[in-house]
């Protein structure tokens, strides 16, 4: 009796936070992943089927991972067990994984739900496979960094990856009314702020939701843009480069750059610097940015990059902040072209479904007679003799053909890349007849 009444002291005392206490109870109350979780989507099949295979939920923060996780565990009479990979090591995975063998000899299996699995390294991934493998656990990670790059391939395959989006416009417009329907009473925004809280939480359930609790805290007066912007930058913590609320803010950063908007782009830099964002990490993503979103379309931007994180490793802060900022407002303002992204990638995949083809025998070398003998090297011809400078050959796999890849835009310095591919082309048609 006293534990009962303890408990509702702490109830009373220290009451759920408002995204807690909205967080589904249903896959059907989830917003933003009906690809996964809607009628005939293969989350909700497996639910209703009541039999969890192992997974990997990876999507941005707020999404929804740890909520469809906890709602799985109640399709299935398995014993469900939470860890974070970040508080946990060693030590705590073997206490789960004899826990979970204890369980399964007296007949019950387990739901090991891991939050931001990635955090482990490749021995503590290690660790799964054999409890994965033979049933032991059922597992359910958790993580907002590609597996493909972060997780053992050997764990991969013994899961299956489930993609979550971001959470779009409508998804947190539903989130507002819930909390809305929690309150009794609209949020005292007007439209234009309503729009200013969806766009802060970039897809963030969670964080929007904070914010919303932010604001039915300060009372029922209606609050324009610039009282919005002071109440969330005086009741939060600006900038926490610990928690997941960073990603918000870097995100908010690339995309500003992305659509070329400069001024935007300035102020979420100065948000990360103010918030204590070590200027490195900032250094660091604008260097991806000047291949990933301008590419050949400006190729000053990437040695500028290179030279501002350079210039800042020299000056450190404030001085060298100055020539971030340079190199932030050059990527903004350059033209903008991911076809050299979008044309590796597509190399990847090609390079990937084809296996080991050998190159085609004119483009070998052949040091040894025996090579020279069975036709290496055979018939190559030397493009500087040529009188274009240009032989035309062949050098993909000759049971592949030719592949084009790299599309260069009419923007920037990729327009000339274009005429100069668009000759070759031309030339290789009348070489090859």
């Amino acid at each position: 009796m006293s534990d009962l009444f303890q408990d509702d002291v702490l109830e009373k005392e220290s009451p759920r936070p408002l995204p807690d206490r909205l967080r589904p109870d249903l896959l059907s109350k989830v917003v933003g992943q009906d690809h996964l979780v809607g009628e005939n989507a293969p989350v909700r099949k497996m639910a209703d089927a009541g039999r969890i295979s192992s997974m990997i939920l990876w999507g941005p923060p707020g999404c929804g991972k740890t909520t469809i996780a906890r709602i799985l565990s109640k399709h299935t009479d398995m014993h469900f067990e939470q860890i974070s990979a970040i508080f946990s090591g060693v030590a705590d995975l073997r206490k789960c994984f004899d826990s979970a063998r204890i369980r399964r000899k007296n007949g019950r299996g387990t739901l090991l739900f891991v939050d931001e699995i990635h955090r482990f390294n490749k021995s503590q991934q290690d660790a799964f496979l054999p409890v994965v493998e033979d049933g032991t656990i059922t597992l359910i990670g958790a993580t907002t960094e590609n597996p493909s790059f972060e997780l053992n391939s050997a764990l991969l395959s013994r899961c299956q990856v489930f993609i979550l989006k971001r959470l779009d416009d409508a998804a947190l417009e539903m989130l507002l009314k819930r909390a809305e329907e929690d309150a009794g009473r609209d949020l005292p925004l007007n439209p234009e702020t309503r729009e200013m809280l969806k766009t802060m939480a970039d897809g963030d359930g969670r964080y929007a939701l904070s914010m919303v609790s932010q604001i039915l805290e300060q009372g029922e007066d209606e609050l324009d843009a610039d009282e919005f912007m002071t109440l969330v930058q005086r009741r939060a913590p600006l900038y926490d480069k610990a928690d997941e609320g960073h990603y918000n803010l870097i995100s908010a950063l690339h995309k500003s750059i992305r659509g070329s908007d400069a001024d935007a782009a300035l102020y979420w830099f100065s948000r990360m610097i103010e918030g204590g964002e070590d200027p490195r990490f900032i250094a660091r993503r604008l260097t991806r940015m000047a291949s990933e979103d301008i590419g050949l379309a400006d190729p000053r931007a990437l040695p500028l990059c290179i030279a501002a994180w350079d210039t800042y490793e020299r000056l450190g802060s404030p001085e060298g902040d100055l020539a971030l900022a340079q190199a932030l407002v050059y990527l903004a303002s350059a033209p903008k072209s991911n076809a050299i992204y979008t044309a590796f990638k597509s190399a990847q995949r090609v390079a990937k479904d084809t296996g080991s083809l050998m190159p085609p025998m004119h483009i070998l070398n052949a040091p040894t007679g025996l090579m020279k003998d069975v036709g290496y090297s055979q018939g190559y011809i030397y493009d500087h003799d040529t009188p274009e400078g240009f032989s035309g050959q062949d050098y993909f796999p000759e049971e592949m053909g030719r592949n084009t890849f790299y599309k260069p835009p009419e923007r920037g310095f990729e327009r000339e890349i274009k005429k100069r591919m668009d000759y070759w082309d031309k030339l290789r048609k009348q070489k090859n007849g």
